[in-house]
């Protein structure tokens, strides 16, 4: 079944920095640029500087990163990572770090930017698998991305009316999520949703599929279950983000989020589907948030 929903896919392309066979690199997994995606920059011998300013041998164009907010140096064959004094801190596998050594396949985050350390001998396939990894994957949360989603939907939607198989789709979204952006900054924002989702991602069954579907919603396609079922796991996932306080920089965030539950119905296509539990979703926010709706 081919799908009514429509996702956009931008090329990757390659950076301006030359990057030799057999160089260890970093690759820009997550951006708030589409264009920076996938591009890889070499790390050689000496400095490499980060950060916002065009003097920087990686130049990153966000405002939550600084002008000068960290450097690469080379030392007897490894890399070490160094903050530069930065305003928003750097981060490796999400650990606010001072000084830091690479290891293979760690995850630098400079302000909203998140790069793959990518070390060894067989190079060209650690990237070309980071690259298709990118392709499924939402590089903030570590959930599926909406164009996996997609295909995804489309395959159990054909199955479930296939077999006569009940299927459920659930949409969520975090209750208030740009007063958590203004008041704790964008960057708490990040760390909430990424929090949110690999919560709820631990919650789920082997089969079900989460992924983000667009800013702060994610979507959770859950086979062989209907809208009792839905609703249940729906609650569930509610229950357990109320409950929880997220913690970023010392700082404690609690927030919630509202849910919109359907059921396939035969007649229906994806977009059909997914408009069912986006106008639940809706019901949900009027309703007063933090709340789960069935349709």
């Amino acid at each position: 079944m081919e799908s009514e929903i429509k996702t956009r896919v931008t090329p990757f392309e390659e950076p301006d920095l030359p990057t030799g066979g057999g160089q260890d690199c970093l690759v820009v997994i997550y951006s708030p640029s589409s264009q920076q995606l996938g591009k890889r920059f070499s790390l050689t011998d000496g400095i490499v500087r980060i950060g916002r300013g065009t003097e920087n041998d990686v130049v990153l164009h966000s405002d939550s990163v600084s002008r000068r907010h960290a450097r690469i140096e080379s030392r007897a064959g490894s890399y070490h990572l160094a903050d530069a004094h930065s305003t928003n801190g750097t981060y490796v596998n999400d650990e606010l770090v001072h000084e830091h050594q690479l290891r293979r396949g760690d995850q630098i985050k400079i302000g909203d930017t998140i790069l793959k350390f990518l070390s060894g001998t067989d190079l060209e396939s650690q990237y070309h698998e980071t690259i298709y990894r990118m392709a499924i994957m939402d590089g903030l949360t570590g959930i599926h991305n909406k164009r996996y989603l997609v295909e995804q939907l489309d395959r159990e939607l054909s199955r479930a009316t296939r077999h006569g198989r009940p299927l459920s789709l659930v949409i969520c979204d975090i209750d208030h999520f740009k007063r958590v952006n203004d008041e704790f900054g964008h960057l708490a924002g990040d760390h909430v949703l990424k929090e949110v989702a690999q919560l709820a991602k631990s919650r789920l069954r082997p089969d079900d599929v989460i992924a983000r579907y667009g800013g702060e919603e994610l979507a959770i396609v859950l086979p062989e279950t209907d809208l009792a079922g839905g609703v249940r796991i729906a609650e569930e996932l509610r229950k357990m983000i109320a409950t929880e306080t997220f913690v970023f920089e010392e700082e404690d965030i609690d927030v919630t989020i509202s849910c919109g539950v359907a059921e396939l119905d035969p007649k229906w296509r994806s977009y059909d589907f997914v408009r069912a539990a986006d106008e639940r979703l809706y019901e949900a926010k009027r309703a007063g948030r933090n709340r789960v709706c069935p349709g």
